[in-house]
């Protein structure tokens, strides 16, 4: 089968036939129809995400697809059946090999694309703003990096949460996108952020997908007993955090990765994806995918990730 692989530590990814891998106990092998593209496929390349594995391996963290094979010991699967699996890796291939207790079965109604591109994304936004920052409804949320993979989630969500949503993204273009998902004031990359976001009443929680000093603005426009969660740091800089402004403002800034509650509480990503598919279902989240490219084309949708061309997600379907 071809995917789209890393065969030594530090080498560039590239499309390489492998052999067709084979389910172990609890596993279940999955022809994979959509696989949905993240920063952190990026950082994997380049050895600097914090979950890379060894090489060899296949990049891809979210997939849906068809179960093609059950390994031994899996009950609560049959081979035919649609699911989504969160999956850390190996989604940039034609089938893939996981434990079926990550598998999510799938309804008819939601589409492999949309299965694909709504896990991480959208979960990672829903357990940080739900269970971390405690969101609620009639504050005021900031985003940054609001037209990006897990930004514009965080709009959709902190919107269906109750909150006001202010956008921060560059261009008009991208914050047109921010504005669909739901966001109720735009702040354009180009303007001072700090200055707009107290004119608009301050934010009481914060989520940035940009550090550097995208970070530090949005710090000090934090109102006080305000939570800052610093998801990424797209803009390259990684913020430090001035400990005697916390005090003064009584601040709490809130640590949080998706991939850790895998490890140590997974009954939280498995309750998030449970709420995130039942609002897909029922039309109150519509995840927007900017492109879909074959598998022979993962390398151009890493590109536009790099480029920060894409607005949402991207997603390749072997």
């Amino acid at each position: 089968m071809q995917a789209f692989t890393i065969q030594f530590q530090g080498s560039a990814a590239q499309l390489a036939d492998i052999d067709l891998p084979e389910p172990g106990t609890g596993q279940v092998r999955i022809a994979i129809k959509a696989c949905g593209l993240n920063f952190a496929d990026l950082l994997m390349q380049k050895g600097t995400y914090q979950d890379t594995p060894e090489a060899p391996f296949t990049l891809g963290m979210e997939v849906a697809g068809v179960v093609d094979k059950l390994g031994n010991g899996v009950t609560r699967l049959n081979v035919g059946d649609r699911v989504a699996v969160y999956s850390g890796q190996g989604g940039l291939a034609e089938y893939g090999v996981f434990y079926a207790s990550r598998a999510i079965p799938l309804p008819d109604a939601i589409s492999f694309e949309n299965a694909a591109a709504i896990q991480i994304a959208y979960g990672t936004s829903h357990i940080a703003l739900d269970h971390r920052a405690h969101l609620r409804s009639g504050e005021t949320l900031l985003v940054t990096g609001a037209a990006g993979g897990v930004g514009l989630t965080a709009v959709e969500i902190g919107k269906l949460m109750g909150a006001t949503v202010i956008a921060h993204a560059r261009g008009q273009e991208k914050l047109d996108v921010a504005r669909a998902a739901g966001a109720d004031h735009l702040i354009d990359a180009s303007e001072d952020l700090r200055a707009r976001v107290k004119e608009l009443g301050g934010a009481d929680v914060v989520y940035d997908a940009v550090g550097g000093d995208v970070f530090k603005a949005a710090f000090r426009a934090t109102n006080p007993e305000g939570r800052l969660l610093p998801i990424g740091f797209a803009g390259g800089d990684v913020p430090q955090i001035p400990a005697n402004h916390l005090l003064v403002k009584n601040l709490t800034v809130i640590g949080f990765y998706i991939g850790g509650y895998l490890k140590f509480r997974p009954q939280i990503v498995q309750d998030s994806f449970d709420t995130l598919f039942g609002w897909l279902a029922e039309g109150r989240i519509k995840p927007h995918i900017s492109h879909v490219l074959p598998l022979a084309e993962a390398d151009e949708g890493m590109q536009l990730l790099r480029d920060r061309v894409a607005t949402g997600k991207v997603v390749i379907t072997p």
